[in-house]
């Protein structure tokens, strides 16, 4: 199951307000943001993990998707541009 991100009904981003382990049921309470990561989509998730588990070689991932390196680039690029204004509103 998909983490949501969103407010189903508004569309404002959603925070982290409990905790839990199940091990002992201990909880935790509050207002918490979400991690950087887990406020991007689960396309762009997946593509930082294949550029992780690609050894962060656009080359190998451009390979690996039977795309063209210069394509592979531009989404790289994209990303990069998300995360900073996501990262710049903080």
């Amino acid at each position: 199951m998909k983490l949501p991100i969103y407010c189903p009904s508004c569309e404002n981003p959603l925070k982290v307000s409990q905790l839990k382990c199940d091990a002992c049921n201990t909880q935790v309470n509050g207002n918490y943001e979400l991690p950087l990561y887990l406020k991007l989509s689960r396309d762009e998730q997946d593509f930082i993990m294949e550029f992780f588990l690609a050894s962060g070689s656009i080359k190998e991932m451009s390979k690996q998707a039977g795309i063209s390196y210069p394509t592979m680039r531009n989404k790289m690029d994209d990303m990069i541009e998300k995360i900073k204004k996501m990262t710049s509103n903080d």
